[in-house]
Parts: structure tokens; C-alpha cells; sequence
């Protein structure tokens, strides 16, 4: 992990400010078209959740049972 001084992260925090705000302006200027790539959750839409079909849960489980009989089969 990066090693910031106080100092340093508060700079880093005025700075992500001072670029959201600059953000918003240049969307309210181009009337909402601009993309806006910041990092808060906010900002960004949910990523969609992945389903997995019943029949890859199943290998999945069925493989998983192989592997724990694998290593039980070699303690006895």
C-alpha cells in the first residue's frame, strides 16, 4: 500500500474534489452528455450481477465433491 503523509492525503482528497466539481460543470455545459469517470459509487451504476445456470452449479458442486474424496481417499 502507498505511504501518504496527512498533508498528502489531504491534497489528494482537495484534488479529487476540485475534478468532481469540474466534472459536473463540463456536463451541465455539454447538457448531460459528457461521460463522467470518477471512482465513488455514486457515480457509476451497480455492475450486473453474474446468474449461473443450475446445471454449472451442479459440476461445479460435483467436482468439488471429487476433489474433497480425493484428499480424504488419501489420509486413510
Amino acid at each position: 500500500m502507498i505511504e501518504l503523509t496527512s498533508k498528502q492525503l489531504r491534497r489528494a482528497a482537495n484534488l479529487q474534489d476540485k475534478i468532481e466539481s469540474l466534472q459536473k460543470e463540463l456536463s451541465r455545459l455539454l447538457g448531460g452528455s459528457a461521460k463522467v469517470a470518477s471512482g465513488s459509487p455514486a457515480s457509476s451504476p451497480a455492475p450486473k450481477k453474474r446468474t449461473m445456470s443450475a446445471s454449472a452449479r451442479k459440476k461445479i458442486a460435483a467436482a468439488q465433491k471429487a476433489r474433497w474424496a480425493k484428499v480424504k481417499a488419501g489420509k486413510k
